[in-house]
Parts: structure tokens; sequence; C-alpha cells
């Protein structure tokens, strides 16, 4: 039997079975008011199911259901009943969660390919010690936690998560039906939207209890299959990110001050489990002279956390060097004294203080380039009101963009009037981003650089916007020559993409940039966004182009002996640059630098891919290894030949061209703000930032968010931001004479493997059924029906290209789960539909409905939304 057999069975045994014998339990408990409706939610999925896949719409069965359930029709409890079966199938999500994370050992291959074990069995197999070696003196990986969010339950629910695993585990029938009626009264929404600091909070509990130990684990597993101690000192091959409270870009809750609050947050809960980790040491080194110093160690560390509280004591580490030393003093005497008794424990504590120094992970500053320029004119202003000697021939505005770069440079040497940081300016955005600019030397001081060291520049559209910063940080009370941060370009709309080599060749070439690029080890971050550019040009171009783009940067970076670190800004569907990992970096091959891989992971994607032990440890041992495999095993790299390059220029072209068109179609926006729940995202109490960058009557897709954009198609099952141009642009491929090259290029290229495979779990999870109404619609009728056309189209040629007859049918366990998931949330999206078009009918008068009545469906369509969401696991 094969291991991908294997999979199957046991998901088969440990989560679908034993969800029917838990489910079955889980509907007969005795939730008040959920009884009848428990008993009845088996036969309603059934019908969703059967009916609409018969022609009826989501409306009809719902009617029909109620009228089978409540005779009387009583209207108040027909939409009670809807409402518990949408808590209901909530619970169940949580249930098939906790049952798949269990069995997560049993249905992935724990040592296999992409693993730390395979990795070090491969490289004793081929004798490559010195090129593995070699290779992490260099190697970084960093896992950036974001704030997007898209999943996190209230923390009386993880709680009750965490303990229903455990229930599973011991197989615990009563406990576990004690969970569940717990979880059946407990609420899943917050009651309000959290703060910024509450989603650092949320985030950093993930910090404490999962990454902490994982990836110092994963360390000493790499440190115990070296030769030597090396590894000790190369501790900090996986390193952590963090964007709560430091991504200001379209959040005006973000502040300095809430900047600062994480900074110290984080500063103090890594202190807490070095003190936890001191005194469990301190059981182990009970030697004369080694107990005494590691008692000393442990009162400093106190002393540095009472710091953090605002009670300065001279005790405190002035920085983690000293911390270090005092360490390493204990090492040598365990050594040269101890018969190197317990020194594994100490290197391991060791090994942690250097992966997260005193900052635990490194905060990102970003903002959008839009607030630059205001806060450089608003600045300018005031600015050039103080100086005599100081003029323009003409306004700022009016200069191009290599005078612009020329003035903002000429004023760092000019020193800034006293109290000038503290002006007021016509928008208060201004002024925050000086304070912002002074808060990153605050979080240096108490922190260390490693605390926050880049400034990402959204929306970077030309060199000038890095030189603004710049000059900010001047203005902020920076001096140039002092300017210890990373200037980080976000490259995101197709445009921007093909327009990136350009402006790095600009700042490469130019003599203060360059300069301080030598300051930073001639060291230069660039990020990548997936999101806007599917948004922007569609899923097969915008893959595309961030290749292509990522290739040319690589070029010139080497042609300017800069060394380049790729940051990609990825969600959690393949829409958004998610999928498979591992496959996506180990595809780059050599023309394209990775031995930095940066990448981010959003709030679903955290809780699902690293929110339990044996997820982390996996996920993140795959992302480590996918870059070592790329550079050592040289024998099975691939990177395209010209003739595939080629190839691939043309499909995009078709592929951009068709998405252009669907989505310069009158209907577009229209139907994605009247037909999708896009609306009712800024409903949701997940997450502090607003949907949309800016408030317009009229929606702009420029200004939408990628999670409401693509997790609005996702919720009504047709995700078009994952395949949407892919069928049309093979399909004419897919013909004698013309399909050769196309399958050869599927069969040796792991990066367009790896695309097309992500585009069928996209399409694994459409449902047109669900909307298949939709084709009678008057207005929306043609226009539904050519998203269904190439739907239909991009999955024939996808079969014909890969030679399979069912999606995913090489991954049978992956398959199994996400139709398991989609049957359980299909009376979820049924009862959206149902709602969405009661409020549509009400608003254009088609019925007659009171304004409370109309909010109770609104309230409907949120419920359904939020449970979606967590059910999809990577939706957005």
């Amino acid at each position: 039997m094969s291991k991908q057999d294997t999979h199957l069975d046991s998901f088969k045994n440990l989560v679908e079975i034993r969800f029917q014998l838990y489910n079955s339990l889980f509907l007969t408990l005795p939730y008040e008011r959920l009884e009848n409706v428990g008993n009845a939610l088996p036969r309603f999925s059934s019908l969703c199911k059967t009916e609409m896949e018969n022609g009826y719409s989501p409306t009809e069965v719902v009617e029909s259901f109620l009228t089978e359930l409540v005779p009387d029709g009583n209207l108040k409890t027909k939409n009670d009943s809807l409402f518990r079966i949408l808590q209901l199938v909530e619970r169940q999500v949580v249930l098939f969660d906790a049952l798949e994370e269990v069995a997560f050992d049993q249905t992935n291959d724990l040592s296999g390919p992409g693993t730390l074990d395979n990795l070090l069995s491969r490289v004793e197999e081929n004798d490559l010690h010195e090129e593995l070696s070699a290779l992490l003196d260099d190697y970084r990986i960093r896992i950036v936690l974001t704030a997007h969010p898209t999943q996190f339950y209230p923390e009386a629910v993880l709680g009750i998560i965490a303990d229903l695993r455990e229930a599973i585990r011991k197989n615990d029938t009563g406990e576990i039906r004690n969970l569940l009626l717990q979880l059946g009264q407990t609420r899943f929404k917050n009651k309000e939207k959290p703060t910024p600091f509450k989603e650092a909070q949320g985030v950093i509990r993930y910090l404490n209890n999962i990454f902490y130990p994982s990836f110092s684990n994963l360390q000493k597993k790499l440190h115990k299959s070296s030769h030597g101690d090396g590894e000790l000192k190369r501790a900090g091959l996986m390193e952590l990110g963090f964007w709560p409270c430091g991504d200001r870009d379209g959040n005006p809750f973000v502040t300095h001050e809430t900047t600062l609050q994480a900074a110290t947050e984080l500063k103090s809960s890594i202190l807490k489990l070095y003190l936890e980790d001191s005194k469990t040491l301190m059981r182990r080194l009970t030697f004369d002279g080694v107990l005494q110093d590691l008692q000393g160690i442990q009162d400093r560390i106190s002393a540095t956390l009472s710091n953090c509280y605002g009670k300065e004591s001279e005790q405190a580490y002035a920085n983690l060097d000293e911390f270090l030393s005092e360490l390493n003093i204990i090492r040598e005497s365990l050594i040269k004294n101890h018969r190197s008794l317990f020194l594994d424990e100490l290197d391991h504590f060791i090994r942690k203080i250097r992966i997260f120094g005193f900052h635990f992970a490194a905060m990102d500053m970003r903002q959008d380039s839009e607030i630059h320029d205001t806060a450089i004119e608003e600045i300018l202003e005031k600015f050039l009101a103080h100086q005599e000697d100081f003029s323009l021939e003409k306004s700022y505005l009016d200069l191009s963009e290599p005078q612009k770069i020329e003035l903002l440079l000429e004023l760092t040497n000019v020193d800034m009037p006293e109290g000038f940081q503290n002006e007021s300016f016509p928008s208060e955005l201004t002024a925050e981003t000086l304070k912002s600019i002074q808060t990153i030397r605050q979080i240096h001081k108490s922190n260390g650089e490693a605390g926050m060291h880049r400034y990402i520049i959204s929306n970077t559209q030309s060199a000038l916007h890095l030189f603004q910063v710049i000059a900010l940080a001047h203005f902020s009370g920076w001096k140039l020559e002092d300017l210890n941060i990373d200037i980080v370009p976000l490259f995101e709309t197709i445009d921007d993409l093909k327009n990136s080599m350009g402006i790095m060749e600009t700042l490469y070439t130019h003599p203060v940039y360059s300069k301080h690029l030598l300051k930073r080890g001639n060291k230069q971050h660039i990020m990548l966004g997936f999101s806007d550019g599917t948004k922007d040009g569609g899923y097969l171009t915008a893959n595309w182009a961030i290749y292509c783009a990522k290739k040319d940067l690589t070029s010139i970076s080497r042609k300017f002996d800069v060394n380049v670190t790729f940051f990609d800004g990825r969600g959690g569907p393949p829409a958004r640059g998610g999928g498979n990992t591992h496959k996506f970096y180990r595809s780059l091959g050599q023309n394209i630098d990775h031995k930095q891989i940066h990448l981010t992971i959003q709030g679903q994607t955290i809780s699902s891919n690293f929110g339990f032990n044996e997820a982390a440890q996996f996920n993140t041992e795959q992302m480590f290894t996918s870059g070592i495999e790329s550079h050592i095993f040289h024998g099975d790299k691939d990177d395209l030949s010209l003739e595939q390059e080629d190839i691939l220029h043309g499909l995009a072209k078709i592929s951009k061209q068709k998405y252009l068109d669907f989505k310069s179609h009158p209907l577009f926006t229209e139907y994605l703000e009247e037909m999708t729940p896009l609306k009712y995202y800024g409903r949701l109490n997940i997450g502090s930032r607003p949907a949309k960058r800016k408030k317009a009557a009229k929606l702009k897709l420029s200004d939408l968010r990628a999670i409401p954009f693509v997790g609005s198609w996702a919720q009504i099952k047709q995700n078009i931001p994952g395949f949407y141009g892919l069928g049309s642009a093979l399909a004419p491929s897919m013909v004698p004479g013309k399909i050769e090259p196309i399958k050869k290029m599927y069969k040796e290229s792991l990066f367009f493997r790896t695309l097309i495979e992500n585009a069928m779990q996209s399409l694994s999870k459409t449902y047109f059924p669900l909307t298949e109404y939709l084709a009678k619609d008057k207005k929306y009728g043609a226009f539904w029906t050519m998203i269904h056309d190439e739907a239909l189209l991009t999955l024939k040629v996808l079969k014909d290209l890969t030679g399979q007859t069912e999606l995913l049918e090489n991954q049978p366990a992956v398959k199994a789960s996400i139709e398991m998931r989609e049957k359980i949330i299909l009376p979820l999206l049924t009862i959206q539909q149902y709602a969405l078009e009661a409020v549509r009918k009400a608003e254009k008068g088609e019925i007659s409905l009171d304004e409370a009545q109309v909010e109770l469906f609104r309230k409907m369509v949120v419920k359904s939304l939020a449970a979606n969401i967590n059910a999809s696991r990577n939706a957005a």
C-alpha cells in the first residue's frame, strides 16, 4: 500500500468515521432550543446538495425545508431555526478541525519529502555535509505573522478547542460530550472589533505556545546532525517576523503608541520564557559556582523584565551580548570543570536566546507611499518656512522625480529646527508618520536592532518612494549616517512588478543609496505582493509576473553585488500566493535568489498551519528545507528553459487579457457588491483594520483589500482569483501538435506543476450549483454563465494536461478532507444565499419586509460568513 493510500485510510478511520460518531453525539446533546434543529440538520444538509444539483435555488431549498420543520409557519421560529443551524455547523467545524489536528501525524508523512529528517538523510546518502554547512552560513527563513484577520476565535473558544483535542487523543467520550456541550453554549463572535494591541496579544500567544518550542526544537535537531558545535553559533536559521501594531497601511488605529506597546509586550513575553527556562536549568546545574552564576543571571533577567514595566534597575541587561557572554562563562565552566554534564540543556537554552534575542519577533513597519507623498509636501512647507537661506525656484510638486530626490537628499544635510518634530501639520497622519519613525529608534534601544529593522513601503512605484523614507527619517531626527534600517519597496501590481528592475537599478547606482546599502551589509530586502497582483491581472499572470520580477531583480542585484532577500506577501489560498509552500520555493531554481526565505502567514493560516505543535513543526520544516534542497541537490533541480519561458510568457498574455476583459465587464463590480457578501466583511469583529483602504460611496477595486476580494468569491464558491483565465490560456495548446511542449513542461518544471496543482485546489473548492439559479437572472445570467464556462473549460484543460480523471486524485487524503469540509459547510452557504437574496429583494421593493426583518437577514449573512471563513481554513 502506498503512503498516499495509508494516509487516506488513516483519514477515513481517524477523522471521517470518528466525526460521524462524535457528530451524532453532538447533534443529540440537550442544547437549549436546539433539539429539533439538531435532528433536522442531516436532512437539511442532504436537501441542500440534492435539490440544488437538481436545479432548485437556495431560497427554494430553505423555504421547502422550513415548511417541513415549522408547519405552523411561525416567522420567528423559522428564523431562529436558521440561526440554530448556523450555530451547529459552526461548532461542527470545530469538531472536524480538532479531529484532523489529532490525526495529523497519521495523515501526513512526518519523515517524508520536505521534512528535516528526509533532508538530513539525503545529505548523508550523498555525502553533502560540506555543501550543507557552507549553505547554512548564509541561509535563513523568516515566518512573518500578520494581523490580517480571517480566523481569530475568542479566547474562550480557543481554550475549549485545545481541551477538545486532548479529550479526542484520549478517546474520552464523556469529556468530549461535556466540551461539545460547552461549545454549544459559548459565544463564537467577539462583541466588538479587537484593537491592534489585542490582535498583537493574540499572535503573541502563538509565539509563546507554538513557535518558541518548535523553532528551538528544530534548531536542536539540526545541531545534533552537525559535526562539532558550529551550529550553536549559527543558531538563528529560523526567525520570526511580526506585523500587528507595525503595519499601519490602511489601518488608522495603529499608532506609534501601539507600536511601542507591542514591542514591549514582545520583549516581556520572551523574558518570561527565559525566566522559566533558567529555573529549569537550575534544577540540573547545581554545581558550586555554576549555580550561583545561574542565579545571578536569573536575577538579571528579572531586572530586565522589570524595566519593561517602567521599574528601572541597574541589574538589567543593557543588551543581548551581555546576556550571552554570562551564559558562555557557565558553558566554559561545564566543559572544563564538570565533564560537560548537562551541556546539551544549556546549549538548548543558548540556541533559544540566539534565535529570539530580546525582541522575540522582528516587527516591521509598513505604510503606503501615498501617505508619504502627503507627509513630505506638508513637512517641506513647514520646514521651508523656518529657512531664510533655503528656497525653491518652483514648487516641489512641479519638480521632476530626479529633482525631488536630490532636493530631499540635500535637505538631509540641513539641521532640523529645534522642536520641529512637534510641529502641527494639516494632516494628523504626517505628525504620526514622524512619531512612528522616532519609535523605531526607541525599539532599537529596548529590543535591539533586530526588534524592528525594516520599513516597508506599500504601493512603491518609483525610486523616489524609498528616498522619501530617508528624508522622513531625517525630519524625525535621524542622522543619515546613523540610519540603521532596511528600506523595503513593496511591488504589488503587474505594472509595478514590471517596473521594479528599473527602480532598483536607479537605487543601486545612486551614490547615497548605494552607500546606505553598504552600511547594511549590501543587503536589500524587496517585498512582492501576490494578492494585489492576482486582483490586478489574474492568477496565472500574477504568478508569472512575480517569477519574472524575481528573476530580473536577482540579475540586477547580482550585477551590483547586492544580496537580495525576497519577502513574499502571501495569504492562505492559491489566489493569494498560498498552496504548497515547499514546492513553491523548491521550484525557484538558481536564477532566483532564495537563500533568505521570508513570507507572511496571515490570521487563518497561522491557526490552521501553525496552530498546534505537530503542524507547526511539519510546516516549518517544509519551508526550511525547500531552499536548501533547491541549492544542494543539483541533480533534481529544474530551471525553466528559454523555450518554456517563452511558452509561459504567451500563456500569461492570453490569461491576462481574458481576466482583464472579465474585470472590465460593466457588471463586474455590481456583481461583486450585490451577489457576494463583500460589504458584510466590515461587520465582522475579527480584525481592527477596515475592509477598504479608503471610504468611498462607489466601490473601487484598487481600494479593496485582498481578503474581502478573494474571500467574497470563495464565499459563493466561485473562487475566481484562483483560476480565471488559466483555462482560456491553456485551451489553444491542448490540441494535437501543440500539447506536447505543455505536457513536457508540466512533467519537468516544478514551478509550472505547482502552479497547476494550486489552481486545481482552487477549482476543487468551487460549487456552482449554489449559484446556478443566477443563470436565469435577467441582469446577471450571462455574467454568471461566463464565469461558469471558464471554470468548466479550466477543469477540462487541467484534467487533459495532468491525466487525472478527478481533481487532486494524486492527493487522496487532501481531496477527502476538502470534500468533507465542503459537505459540512454547504448548509451555511445555502442559508447565506437565502439571506442575501432576501435582503436584495427587500432593498429593491420586490418583497415587503420591515427594517427589523431585513437587519435579521443581514445578521444571518454575517453569522454564516464568519462560520464559513473558519471552516475554509485558507479562504483568504
